[in-house]
């Protein structure tokens, strides 16, 4: 068992168990929730029942990054998420904010927000590195090639899980040469990013390869997908037994974060999980 002093943390919280951070799409097409927290007044009301649901941070985001999705301006994605992320960081929730612009970063951290979630890895804009490094805050670097309107044409790999390994790892060495301090990085293989079904699949099974890299490992699994491809289920909000597998099995793979729509059902799993390992 870890002492407290061998126990890692990141964004300020403990990572002695598996942490879970809520999905808030402040958007009209999401792939799954797309409009049903579309106002601030709902939008805001869903965090803050998240949090009383047992969710650790919650992800609010602004621009749907589903395949196919059209990039939205940051004037539009800002509008969007700042009144939200300020009324829950005025609550005392951690709270992320998924953009890949760094005039939408700044902002929202001005804002309450404390960790920057990034689809891109920061290699959308030239100028998030310099930002995230100067504003020194926790950020999650995820594993995506092209854009979310031509990744689906981009899953092409001999090996899932090394040529994602290796450019992950690649991305994290920039965001060190950027300044950003190791302690403040988590990493994403991105799962259904640039992925087909069965290579989501393979990126589960091979996480050990990424929670070897000594970075805390988050994964979003939820809904994805490759959960309808092996359940045969094609409707997205129809996919919490899937979910709640995939959920479990990375964290029991060494994923630190899962990042889910269905809070309560997550966090429900971990703690019949952890209590049956006591």
């Amino acid at each position: 068992m870890l002492t407290s002093n061998e126990i890692p943390y990141w964004a300020g919280l403990s990572l002695d168990r598996p942490r879970v951070m809520g999905i808030l799409n402040v958007t009209p097409d999401s792939f799954s929730d797309g409009g049903r927290d579309g106002g601030p007044e709902a939008a805001i009301e869903a965090g803050l029942a998240m949090a009383e649901d047992g969710a650790d941070i919650i992800d609010v985001g602004g621009e749907s990054t589903r395949p196919g999705a059209v990039a939205v301006p940051p004037e539009i994605e800002q509008d969007r998420v700042i009144p939200v992320v300020r009324a829950l960081a005025l609550a005392g929730l951690c709270v992320s904010v998924d953009t890949r612009n760094a005039a939408t970063m700044r902002a929202v951290l001005d804002a309450g927000a404390t960790i920057i979630n990034d689809v891109s890895g920061l290699t959308h804009d030239p100028r998030a590195a310099a930002l995230v490094a100067a504003r020194s805050c926790p950020v999650v670097l995820m594993h995506m090639r092209g854009t979310p309107a031509t990744m689906n044409a981009m899953a092409t790999y001999r090996d899932v899980v090394a040529e994602v390994r290796a450019e992950l790892l690649a991305r994290v060495e920039a965001a060190l040469a950027a300044g950003i301090a190791r302690k403040n990085i988590a990493i994403d293989p991105g799962i259904g990013f640039a992925k087909l079904p069965e290579q989501s699949r393979a990126l589960l099974r091979g996480l050990p390869a990424f929670t070897g890299l000594g970075y805390p490992v988050l994964i979003g699994v939820s809904r994805k997908s490759f959960i309808g491809a092996i359940s045969g289920e094609p409707r997205a909000d129809r996919r919490l037994g899937g979910s709640l597998a995939a959920a479990v099995f990375a964290a029991l793979r060494g994923a630190a974060i899962v990042r889910v729509h269905d809070v309560r059902e997550t966090v429900q799993a971990f703690r019949v999980w952890h209590s049956l390992l006591e």
